[in-house]
């Protein structure tokens, strides 16, 4: 089993009249993963393998380049406290 990362996702769309709905896509993407999250008032955090997070960053990227400007701050530590 590979072992679990997590990650931190706060994503800022920029300059954008929609930016709430822009901000529902991403947390769409990430619900639609399958993968363990936790929805806070500045980021989200989401723990899975280190495959996984990074197709999901791809795919938040990928989903939203040509919908909005954004910025995206992401943090990924490979020693979340968990156990395979």
């Amino acid at each position: 089993m590979e072992k679990i990362a997590s990650c931190e996702i706060s994503f800022t769309p920029i300059g954008s009249s929609d930016y709430l709905d822009h901000i529902e896509k991403v947390l769409d993407i990430i619900k639609m993963t399958g993968l363990e999250y936790s929805i806070g008032i500045l980021s989200t955090t989401i723990r899975g393998s280190k495959k996984e997070i990074l197709n999901l960053i791809n795919s938040i990227y990928n989903e939203l380049d040509d919908i909005c400007d954004f910025s995206m701050d992401i943090k990924i530590s490979n020693i979340c406290g968990c156990k395979n």
